[in-house]
């Protein structure tokens, strides 16, 4: 009777200890197949561009290949379910952006809690948008845009890539702060917006940089200030709108996540690699021909900046009234 007990015991203590003993062993391992990194975007856009050139080198730091796997819909958030509901093996990750936090208020129901059921992994970069108007726009500055916009209640119009989107919370931050009452127009992406920037159809928009640089160095449109907390290579005499609005800070981001309750040495072992692929100088340089600004931090860090920018974004989404289309 003891003996049975005691197998009995043993049994249970094997039974509890499995779970771990099996995440030990796949970090161990980590990683001996192909790893999927699961984008809520369509092919051919800048997240499917910096992924795909993160992917390449990473595939060649960590001997295994990174599949990119496109999942765009419903403002990203099938791809940030799919991968809440994978394996946490190390094997499943996500491209994580600020859509995953805006996301968080934006949806009144989502079937995954984004800060809960997302691990941190690592950050990717920073991606400050520019404030830029029509070049026959009568401001030329921050100050005189404000100004002029509260002489002008409700008759400036600003064009965003959609409800929801960083350009639209950058802007209705933007109201928030100042107190201007500008009228938001959304697009079906960045690119129709622009055109009817350059158009006169809308005033003004927060738009990323790669998209604009083009027309703002050729004078078509002019740029007012940078979004980001400091000015940008790519512009560098352009002030950011912190310089006249202090405490502004609206800058999109990208990074990589994985399911909850990966091991930590698996996370651990990514955000190394991950991080040293971001300060080899060919990175860093091409992400910053992209418009981006290479951030690395590790993963405390990098979920502190995720709930805090969740928790901001929500203030902005409540303050709008935004709801998802």
């Amino acid at each position: 009777m003891i003996l049975a007990r005691r197998e009995i015991l043993q049994l249970a203590a094997a039974a509890v200890a499995a779970p771990s003993l099996t995440r030990l062993a796949w970090a161990l391992d980590y990683p001996t197949r192909p790893i999927r990194l699961i984008i809520g975007y369509t092919p051919g856009g800048s997240a499917d561009i910096v992924a795909r050139l993160l992917g390449e080198r990473l595939s060649q730091r960590l001997g295994q290949p990174i599949v990119i796997e496109n999942r765009p819909g419903a403002g990203t958030t099938i791809a940030t379910e799919a991968v809440a509901r994978s394996l946490p093996d190390g094997y499943t990750l996500l491209w994580t952006s600020s859509a995953d936090e805006i996301n968080a208020t934006l949806y009144q129901k989502l079937n995954f809690d984004f800060v809960r059921d997302i691990a941190p992994v690592a950050s990717i970069e920073m991606l400050p948008l520019v404030m830029e108007v029509n070049s026959s726009f009568p401001a030329k500055t921050v100050p005189e845009f404000i100004a002029y916009a509260k002489a002008n209640p409700g008759r400036i119009n600003f064009a965003s890539g959609g409800v929801g989107s960083s350009q639209h919370v950058a802007g209705e931050l933007f109201k928030f702060m100042t107190g201007v009452d500008l009228v938001h127009v959304p697009y079906r992406g960045v690119a129709l917006g622009i055109t009817d920037l350059l158009g006169g159809q809308v005033q003004v928009a927060f738009s990323p940089i790669p998209s604009s640089i083009t027309f703002i160095r050729d004078g078509k449109l002019r740029a007012l200030a940078v979004t980001s907390a400091t000015r940008v290579a790519a512009l560098p005499d352009i002030p950011t709108i912190a310089e006249f609005v202090p405490g502004y800070e609206a800058t999109a981001s990208d990074g990589i996540g994985a399911p909850a309750g990966t091991p930590a040495d698996i996370i651990s072992r990514l955000n190394g690699e991950i991080n040293a692929a971001l300060n080899d100088p060919a990175i860093r340089a091409r992400l910053q021909d992209l418009g981006g600004v290479p951030t690395p931090m590790t993963p405390s860090e990098f979920g502190k900046f995720i709930v805090d920018n969740t928790e901001k974004w929500a203030k902005v989404v409540r303050f709008a009234h935004m709801q998802a289309e």
